[in-house]
């Protein structure tokens, strides 16, 4: 067989390149496309972005739930919420979006497991059956004003669970005299620390640790 001369080679070569590039770019649409698919079925979390596929009904922009004969019971605690978050620990900016879960089920859809409670970011706070009570509720809105000013990069990573963890437990007023550890720990330890910097200049200190 007579070689390929190096010019023909080199248009051989050229040719398939076409073919290649619409390939690869095929594959990374095709990969683009499951992205969000895999995340809504493996990062259950995720779910809070777009709630109504999770099978609740939302009334407005900020509150959510798969039973609307509470709406009323969900709308008190969350007006409540943010005003005593205001007025106690600092202003929210933006206005989180609640999913108060009447069942289990509507929960565990969230893949949030035995928590009572869980704040998604700045994306979202999903409420446990349970967890109806103003100092739930309160303490998930002090975990988003956390995540507002500190960043939720920084207080996912960075910030010292105690911080994080205590400072919820402490300021939501939360009634339990004694909690199970390491929570009561982190309160005790935060309360320690709030004493000493004061409520002026919490989000300055805050941001040195």
């Amino acid at each position: 067989m007579a070689p390929i001369k190096p010019d023909l080679a080199h248009k051989t070569a050229l040719g398939r390149l076409p073919l290649e590039l619409h390939m690869l770019k095929r594959l990374l649409s095709i990969a683009l496309l499951a992205l969000p698919i895999t995340a809504w079925a493996f990062f259950k979390p995720v779910r809070v972005l777009i709630p109504e596929l999770a099978g609740v009904s939302c009334i407005g922009k900020v509150i959510c739930t798969d039973d609307p004969s509470r709406y009323a019971q969900a709308s008190s605690l969350y007006e409540n919420a943010i005003q005593f978050v205001g007025t106690s620990v600092g202003e929210i900016g933006h206005k989180p979006l609640v999913i108060f879960c009447a069942t289990d089920g509507c929960f565990q859809s969230f893949g949030l497991g035995k928590r009572s409670a869980a704040t998604i970011g700045t994306f979202g706070i999903v409420v446990s059956p349970r967890a109806w009570k103003p100092h739930y509720v309160q303490h998930e809105m002090i975990h988003h004003l956390q995540k507002e000013r500190l960043g939720n990069l920084n207080a996912w990573i960075s910030t010292p669970e105690w911080f994080i963890e205590g400072m919820a437990y402490s300021l939501s007023k939360d009634p339990r005299p004694v909690l199970a550890e390491p929570w009561q720990q982190y309160r005790s330890r935060f309360e320690a620390w709030y004493q000493q910097v004061g409520k002026a200049q919490l989000w300055t200190e805050a941001a040195k640790l």
